[in-house]
């Protein structure tokens, strides 16, 4: 086997890198797509809480005593002046 050529090396690093830069690339969508999907469970989640909570006694209880746990002041600040507003089953 012939001894490697200065231009071989420097075309092999040249993929090398042109392939770590892709793979970065995918686990950054990866990445991006996974706190998007997360972010849509939480809404949905939240979603249910509020309609169970609107509709049942046990589930308010629930959502008062969860955001009594809140504990970012700005998360609270959101809601300042807000009610459930209880729907009658």
């Amino acid at each position: 086997m012939p001894a490697p050529t200065p231009e071989a090396i420097e075309k092999a690093k040249k993929r090398v890198a042109q392939a770590q830069a892709r793979l970065q690339d995918l686990n950054a969508r990866a990445a991006a797509i996974g706190r998007k999907e997360d972010t849509r469970r939480k809404i949905i989640l939240g979603g249910l809480l509020l309609d169970a909570a609107e509709k049942d006694q046990r589930f308010e209880g629930v959502l008062s005593e969860l955001m009594k746990r809140i504990a970012r002041d700005q998360d609270r600040k959101v809601f300042d002046g807000w009610a459930l507003s209880r729907e009658k089953a």
